[in-house]
């Protein structure tokens, strides 16, 4: 019988989504080491990137390395130094080396969530930010019947609406 040690380290969360970045001892270009934290998914909202989001705000190739800026959603938010982790752990599994800077201003603003990222938030009945909130519409079935239930969801930068035509409840990212 195998014993399995359930106290053991695990990774709960695969920055590379078991994919192995391999530059074959090259120096990779600018769009390569984006399209690598392309693969790193922002641990509150899984189906979306840390680039999508538009948390990574520059990547620069310099003498020391590569330098990695990053912006947080909003100041204190408890993800920022696992999303740091990551990112440098990405990186580190590509063999290369970096810094990664935490830039505060300007701040983050939901504007910065790319097309792709807002797309996959829908997929995943998460509203994306909207101007007006009159227009807010369920994501499960279209209606914009819709009420908040809660200014936060699961996550400070979400609230919790129910749709009044389908019942189904679903979280909206906060416009910022």
């Amino acid at each position: 019988m195998k014993h399995i040690d359930l106290f053991a380290p695990v990774d709960l969360i695969a920055t590379d989504r078991g994919r192995d970045i391999d530059f074959h001892g090259r120096n990779p270009s600018v769009d390569e080491v984006w399209q690598l934290l392309e693969l790193v998914p922002d641990p509150e909202i899984p189906v979306v990137s840390v680039v999508d989001l538009g948390i990574v705000r520059d990547v620069r190739d310099t003498q020391m390395g590569w330098e990695v800026d990053i912006t947080p959603t909003y100041s204190g938010c408890p993800a920022t130094d696992f999303i740091v982790s990551e990112v440098e752990r990405a990186l580190d599994r590509a063999g290369l080396k970096a810094k990664i800077k935490t830039v505060l201003a300007p701040a983050w603003s939901s504007t910065w969530i790319t097309a792709k990222g807002r797309q996959a938030m829908l997929a995943s009945n998460i509203v994306p930010p909207v101007h007006d909130l009159n227009t807010l519409t369920c994501p499960n079935c279209g209606s914009d019947q819709v009420n908040l239930k809660n200014q936060f969801g699961s996550t400070a930068c979400k609230a919790l609406y129910t749709c009044h035509t389908c019942l189904e409840p679903f979280d909206y990212f906060k416009t910022i």
